[in-house]
């Protein structure tokens, strides 16, 4: 596990060039019974269910004001998709901002302190929506999103929760006042667009080269771990004091 995360935090873009040329080269003290590459290939999916045990434990605390997003996690390129086999009948084709893919949803709810505060894998066609409720079980305070999660039962589920669920309106949508505060806090959602890009850039968790749908989720929970280990996160640092007025629905 000690290794596998220490691979995200690294600068190298490949595990084998990781693992043969920095582990078996450098870290034979730390690790005097290594196996060669190709055992540790296969001994990688034992350690999924203890990552995904302590990917919990790595997860913050709710503040108040929280924030949901979803990213995509292409497996292929698109001119691949009809001979893809590793994730036939697992991944499926989606649209993001960016046009079409075919992979998985990564959603994440993280608080303004940039720590995550829950994470769901779905299929690549998966509704935004949809997970939203089980993401905000832990949850109180102002959750704020996008427009892909405006939705007036979804509003009304959260609200009997606890939680007040707060986006951008649509064009074609009559207008209605939104506290300043808010409209300020809207406009910081780009928080959990820059911890995408440290999870994408930096962690490597998407990639189309996995060869096991297991050492896929394990490359992937290894990451958002190595993410909450960094030090310094995204945040928008503000005070308890600052926070208070703001925690009303």
């Amino acid at each position: 596990m000690s290794v596998i995360i220490d691979f995200h935090q690294s600068h190298y873009r490949n595990f084998k060039a990781y693992y043969t040329e920095h582990v078996q080269v450098h870290l034979r003290s730390e690790f005097p019974k290594l196996v060669s590459y190709t055992r540790f290939v296969e001994l990688m999916r034992r350690v999924l269910i203890p990552f995904a045990a302590y990917l919990r434990h790595c997860y913050g605390s709710c503040t108040g004001i929280s924030f949901i997003d979803s990213t995509a996690l292409a497996v292929c390129k698109n001119r691949c998709i009809e001979r893809h086999q590793v994730f036939r009948g697992v991944a499926q084709r989606g649209k993001s901002s960016l046009g079409w893919f075919y992979g998985f949803k990564l959603h994440i709810v993280t608080n303004d302190r940039g720590e995550l505060l829950a994470v769901r894998l779905t299929p690549g066609n998966v509704d935004d929506r949809q997970p939203v409720p089980e993401l905000a079980q832990t949850l109180f305070g102002k959750l704020f999103g996008d427009r892909g999660y405006l939705s007036q039962p979804l509003f009304e589920q959260l609200f009997e929760q606890g939680i007040h669920l707060i986006t951008h309106l649509r064009k074609n949508m009559p207008n209605r006042l939104i506290p300043f505060q808010d409209k300020i806090l809207l406009r910081r959602r780009t928080i959990i667009e820059t911890i995408y890009d440290q999870l994408k850039n930096i962690s490597q968790i998407e990639h189309t080269r996995h060869r096991s749908l297991l050492n896929c989720l394990v490359n992937l929970v290894a990451g958002l771990i190595a993410y909450c280990h960094q030090p310094k996160k995204p945040s928008l640092h503000l005070r308890s004091s600052d926070q208070l007025p703001w925690l009303a629905l």
